[in-house]
């Protein structure tokens, strides 16, 4: 499975589409920034949600009405965070999935996914009960810690990716290193 994965990025990495983005002289600057943009405004809105489920900000107004008012600004950087992303992750296939740095990040961001349906599916249909005004119960307050927690870890593997300290590259690097990178080291390295 390793392998065929390696080889379907490689071949990704080498098509004209992919290549013309990586090596274009604007479009790959301006993706990365409007990513950077509307993460700025995502995790903005997050530590906002986070904060006031934690009792921290805010607390006179009901979780249920900054819900709403921050929710289409939530949901709306983060199709345009995934979107350029993905067209980032598209541009250099091959290193983005060996980088330990973009592992971390996918990993983080699914825990992240998880606590979101966690959160909405069970935890929040119990705060816009009678426990709207104040400090949220105990499993409100549980979610919006390790979401900002969750957060601030993708948000700062994100920003290690750009470093090559573990590219496949780079040899030699120790043997966990590249098991966990998937890096196929040359013989006689």
């Amino acid at each position: 499975m390793g392998t065929s994965l390696l080889a379907f990025f490689g071949w990704l990495g080498e098509t004209p589409w992919s290549v013309g983005l990586h090596e274009s002289q604007y479009a790959y600057a301006i993706i990365e920034s409007l990513h950077v943009w509307t993460m700025a405004v995502f995790f903005g809105s997050v530590v906002m949600f986070d904060l006031r489920l934690l009792g921290w900000t805010m607390p006179k107004v009901p979780v249920p009405e900054v819900l709403s008012r921050l929710l289409p600004w939530t949901i709306g950087a983060f199709v345009l965070m995934v979107i350029t992303g993905s067209l980032l992750f598209y541009a250099i296939p091959l290193r983005s999935y060996q980088n330990l740095f973009f592992r971390l990040k996918m990993i983080l961001m699914l825990v992240a996914g998880l606590n979101v349906w966690l959160f909405h599916s069970r935890v929040y249909p119990k705060v816009i009960g009678p426990n709207t005004d104040g400090v949220p119960l105990a499993a409100a307050r549980r979610a919006g810690a390790l979401s900002l927690v969750l957060w601030i870890g993708i948000i700062i593997s994100g920003r290690m990716i750009a470093y090559n300290w573990f590219d496949c590259d780079r040899q030699p690097q120790a043997a966990i290193i590249n098991f966990l990178t998937s890096c196929i080291p040359e013989a006689g390295q």
